[in-house]
């Protein structure tokens, strides 16, 4: 009988551990919030800025050996593009930033100014574009009642925000803009 009672109590746990694990999937599917732009220059402001060419202010050689498997993907990822870099939440800030695309390649570190057109590389380009984070609210629910009491608030995510983003000069500057570099 207590065994029976112990069981039905972990089972019970587990179901609310399996309910969290969903809620936290769920947070990599949602939205990112939009916002505006904050970069406005037109295509002949564009076409006319100085080009400005990135390079790592420092670099960590890795011991690593490069795997020539990945070869392809990385003369590809090497490539560059230009794209202009945006800070949403330090606006007219430099982005800082490390990248380390493969291993068997060094680790870079990079000062990227925001706002006009640069020519980087597209993973560092790529690596931009994925910094966001997912706000969290608090719910206002009875999540849990035991002989002690009852529990209010249950953590839940709001909305995916980009916090750094990069857009492709030739999406901005073609009248059929394309996603991506």
């Amino acid at each position: 009988m207590k065994q029976t009672k112990e069981l039905e109590k972990l089972d019970q746990d587990l179901t609310a551990f399996q309910d969290n694990i969903k809620s936290l999937e769920a947070a990599r599917d949602l939205p990112v919030q939009e916002t505006e732009k904050q970069t406005k220059l037109s295509t002949n402001e564009i076409r006319n800025a100085k080009d400005i060419y990135l390079k790592p202010s420092r670099t960590i050689p890795d011991r690593q050996k490069f795997n020539e498997k990945f070869r392809k993907e990385w003369e590809y990822a090497k490539e560059y593009v230009q794209f202009i870099a945006e800070h949403k939440e330090l606006i007219g800030e430099n982005i800082e930033a490390w990248t380390h695309p493969f291993g068997g390649v060094g680790a870079e570190f990079w000062t990227i100014p925001t706002g006009k057109p640069i020519w980087g590389p597209r993973y560092l380009a790529e690596q931009i574009q994925k910094k966001s984070y997912s706000r969290l609210i608090m719910k206002e629910t009875v999540t849990e009642a035991d002989g002690r009491g009852q529990y209010y608030g249950q953590l839940a995510y709001d909305s995916k925000i980009q916090r750094l983003d990069a857009y492709p000069v030739r999406d901005l500057t073609s009248r059929f803009g394309s996603k991506g570099f």
